[in-house]
């Protein structure tokens, strides 16, 4: 897969080198990041994103997802990660998620993520749908939907599930 960029932001698939700094990044993050996803622990292992990036590599081989390290364009600094995953074939959609290191907050690059994806999404596997799907309470990423342009449509009761079991979620979406 080829590398998408955006507003000053590169994404890239994980290679092997990225695991200290991808297991450095979750584990700075874990306060604020754990709450929405509960794979992020506070002794996230360099094993872990060796796993996360076999993982990632095996659905891009299948095409069931396409996950992205996403890097400063400038410098390569990781600041997070972003991907397109959960495809309905026969309705031509998918979900987009994005989570950023705390170090790198509000430096544009959630924003940029989605602009990438939702292109690629878009232009190379020829969606007409793109779901962002926010867990009630995350405000930082409800306002990283809004920003994008994404549209709100409801709050989906029990529609993902966190550590505490299903929670509602916000549903937006992008289309072409």
């Amino acid at each position: 897969m080829s590398q998408l960029r955006a507003h000053g932001f590169l994404l890239r698939p994980f290679v092997e080198t990225d695991a200290a700094t991808f297991a450095a990044a979750v584990r700075e993050s874990t306060e604020t990041l754990a709450v929405w996803m509960p794979w992020a622990r506070s002794d996230y292992t360099e094993q872990d994103a060796l796993d996360w990036f076999a993982f990632c590599a095996a659905g891009q081989a299948s095409g069931s997802a396409y996950e992205f390290g996403v890097f400063r364009q400038d410098d390569l600094r990781f600041v997070g990660g972003a991907g397109l995953n959960h495809f309905n074939s026969v309705h031509g959609f998918c979900n987009l998620g994005y989570w950023i290191r705390s170090s790198a907050y509000r430096q544009g690059a959630a924003t940029a993520a989605v602009a990438a994806l939702a292109r690629h999404a878009f232009d190379t596997l020829q969606l007409s749908r793109v779901e962002i799907v926010v867990a009630e309470g995350n405000e930082a990423s409800m306002g990283v939907a809004r920003k994008s342009g994404a549209t709100y449509e409801c709050l989906a009761r029990n529609r993902v599930r966190l550590s505490q079991g299903p929670v509602a979620a916000h549903i937006f979406s992008l289309i072409p």
